[in-house]
């Protein structure tokens, strides 16, 4: 990493030029991907859930209620001639090619599709499309169509419901909430930034690294959306993470440029020296960091929903962009502006250089009674943990949005008006024999829960794809319903129960149900698989930086509580229902089961930066002194400023986020915002100073051959620095341990 530094340092205007370029293409090509992401993600291709709605679509053809439009008046029912020839025209006017089916109410006195006071009706369509692409394109070209003089003149008032509404107000939220963050973030980011480095030159190095990160994770996106589908949800993550990290890299290496630079000369060899040092040790640290998140993030790929892996790729994309731009064009902004880095210096960066001693104290203190600190703050987490003991899971539906969104309103106003929440399964029934289907229907009925079985079309009479090819597999399509929300528990007893009866044939059972049942036990299934491939991992990869197979197991366990802790606290906050006025959303009673694994990720990779980096700065003192408390304070003391500050400002970023009119993304922002001030505090302060205490020359302790390979092959930073006086704390009279 040094010989890379000076590198960089003596060809740093050709750095910055090419660099230059190629942020700029990146933003003229990624600033396009917004066109090209897909909606929702949220289904397994894998799953029974996903076979029933291939095989109703291709033999009976589609059925479902993709568009509910939601007519009102206030002054007319439904049996009135003006209402029913507005309703007339609407079904008229929509345009045929992107419409597979449509449903209005029938003759005056019929109570189908008809409100219970008989002022509104709904119109229920089933777009034309083979995929979400096209269904998404259908509703754009249907949506102007629901507009009638009756509704633009005031005659009727215009609700329009169903999942591909709730994915327009959901990509409309998208777009909303990157802007506000971005407006809300970004100046308080600057000034804190101002502060936090202490001149204006310097704090403008997060918000070019911020800004790099971001525009070419959206270019890298971008490639991706030509060989793979990308779910619009992962530009909130890239932005997330992308300023995020570029804050924390920007801080680690420009604080460690300014130390090595305060003790060479200003000259241009002085500079690259001091540039390259800083990659020795920030650069390091920067690096791993980077690689251990760009880790975490991997391990969603191993589930089959697209939702969960389009976070993986911009979360990915982001981590290594922010990642590499701290190491290219950081680095050679630095080799160019050299002592300048100081220009527009505020006060206080003048008056106040020295790590404060309050950090190396406070560390000394928690050694000193490690078993009590270890047990109290250990005791603390777990009991924010224990919400998380009874969670329950599901799925999303119109409630992540908004109270106010036009989908959700209406949603909400078909549950209140028709009846109360209904839910439905759609069943594929192999056979077409009317004993069969009679017989399976009757099991279906006796179904606990269930309230209404009705075979709807077959195979002979559907319109699939398949069918209208002549080849349609004989089957016979059942809709089934019962009372209550999708997303409820109970539904997903209903389904599994469904399922559990016996059929003439071969059944599959989907629908909107269905496919959280499928989505909940499919993440269950490879959740052992994700977590395995994390911790091993960090394990290696914590061995390579440190040499020691004690840290990496100390501190993966240490950050699986930490980030359980904070689990417990999004459960108590989102599905228990608390906070709900102060943050500004509607509680649904459970987690979406997506959204702890997305979480579990980022926050574990998200806890290794600081763990890298307060880790470095022990082992750098541990090696030049074999004293390991000496070496956990003064690790304390000299990460402790740049740590606080760098939490500090990824909590403002973060916090922004926690805005978001979508609940999920609102959830992630306040989870990520507790752990985030839990790692910062009680893991860095208490935690990590009391399991070392404990630990003490078994920190770095490994197996002969894998201490000799790391001694051969493995990164480190190499170079001491004096023992910080102030770090010693009264341990003068202390036994020194030698390294090895």
């Amino acid at each position: 990493m040094e010989r890379w530094g000076r590198f960089v340092a003596r060809r740093a205007r050709w750095v910055l030029g090419l660099g230059l370029l190629v942020v700029v293409a990146a933003g003229a090509y990624g600033t396009g991907v917004f066109g090209s992401l897909s909606n929702g993600g949220f289904d397994d291709s894998g799953s029974e859930s996903y076979q029933a709605t291939q095989l109703i679509e291709d033999n009976v053809g589609r059925h479902g209620a993709d568009v509910v439009a939601v007519y009102e008046s206030p002054d007319m029912t439904v049996d009135q001639a003006p209402f029913r020839s507005a309703i007339a025209d609407v079904v008229a006017g929509l345009p045929q090619d992107a419409v597979a089916s449509v449903a209005a109410y029938g003759p005056p006195g019929t109570d189908a599709l008809v409100s219970e006071d008989r002022h509104a009706t709904s119109v229920v369509i089933t777009l034309e499309g083979e995929d979400q692409d096209a269904l998404m394109d259908a509703y754009d070209e249907v949506r102007p169509a629901l507009d009638t003089d009756a509704v633009e003149d005031g005659t009727l008032d215009l609700d329009v419901a169903g999942q591909w509404a709730v994915f327009d107000d959901v990509n409309t939220n998208v777009t909303e909430d990157i802007a506000r963050a971005e407006m809300l973030s970004m100046p308080l980011v600057l000034l804190l930034s101002l502060v936090v480095f202490g001149s204006v030159v310097a704090a403008l190095m997060p918000v070019g690294v911020g800004m790099v990160a971001v525009l070419g994770a959206f270019a890298v996106v971008r490639l991706l959306t030509g060989i793979t589908e990308v779910s619009v949800f992962a530009i909130n993550i890239i932005t997330l993470l992308g300023l995020g990290l570029a804050i924390d890299y920007a801080l680690f290496v420009v604080s460690r440029f300014r130390d090595e630079l305060a003790v060479r000369e200003s000259d241009r060899e002085g500079v690259a020296d001091a540039v390259g040092a800083t990659m020795r040790t920030a650069g390091r640290t920067v690096l791993f960091s980077g690689l251990t998140v760009a880790v975490a993030l991997s391990a969603l790929l191993v589930f089959p929903q697209t939702f969960l892996r389009s976070m993986a790729y911009g979360g990915v994309a982001a981590v290594l962009v922010a990642m590499v731009a701290a190491l290219t064009l950081l680095p050679a902004t630095l080799a160019v502006l050299g002592r300048r880095i100081e220009a527009g210096a505020m006060p206080w960066r003048r008056r106040a250089r020295r790590p404060s001693r309050g950090w190396a104290r406070f560390a000394h203190a928690v050694m000193a009674r490690p078993v009590v600190s270890l047990v109290l703050v250990t005791g603390l987490l777990l009991a924010l943990a224990s919400p998380f003991l009874s969670v329950s899971w599901g799925g999303v539906d119109h409630r992540v949005l908004p109270a106010d969104a036009p989908s959700r309103v209406a949603t909400e106003k078909l549950d209140s008006d028709f009846g109360g929440a209904t839910s439905h399964a759609e069943v594929f029934l192999a056979s077409e024999d009317p004993a069969e289907v009679a017989s399976y229907v009757s099991e279906l009925r006796a179904v606990d829960g269930v309230t209404q079985v009705q075979p709807v079309a077959s195979s002979a009479n559907g319109s699939g794809s398949a069918a209208a090819g002549g080849a349609a597999e004989p089957g016979t399509l059942i809709d089934v319903s019962w009372a209550g929300t999708s997303q409820s528990e109970a539904s997903q007893d209903v389904v599994r129960d469904l399922r559990e009866v016996d059929a003439p044939a071969d059944a599959y059972v989907g629908g909107t149900a269905a496919q959280t049942v499928d989505m909940l036990d499919g993440i269950a299934d490879r959740i052992p698989l994700m977590i395995g491939l994390i911790v091993v991992a960090m394990l290696v990869l914590l061995f390579v930086a440190f040499g020691s197979v004690v840290l990496p197991i100390k501190a993966v366990l240490v950050n699986i509580v930490s980030i359980t802790a904070a689990f417990g606290v999004v459960t108590w906050i989102f599905a228990d229902g608390h906070l709900e006025g102060l943050l500004g959303f509607s509680s649904t009673g459970y987690l979406d089961g997506t959204q702890p694994i997305l979480m579990f990720a980022i926050l574990f990779g998200l806890s290794m930066d600081y763990e890298v980096f307060l880790l470095s700065r022990i082992r750098e003192q541990w090696d030049a002194t074999g004293d390991n408390e000496l070496a956990v304070a003064t690790g304390v003391q000299k990460t402790g400023r740049i740590i606080t500050s760098a939490a500090l400002l990824l909590a403002v970023v973060i916090g922004a986020f926690a805005t978001s009119g979508i609940v999920f993304i609102k959830m992630i922002g306040v989870g990520m915002l507790v752990a985030l001030l839990l790692d910062a505090t009680l893991v860095r302060l208490v935690m990590v100073p009391a399991t070392m205490k404990l630990l003490g020359r078994w920190n770095w302790w490994a197996p002969g051959p894998m201490r000799r390979w790391w001694e051969r092959y493995g990164v480190r930073e190499g170079g001491t620095e004096p023992v910080a006086a102030d770090a010693r704390g009264g341990g003068e009279g202390r036994d020194r341990i030698l390294a090895g």
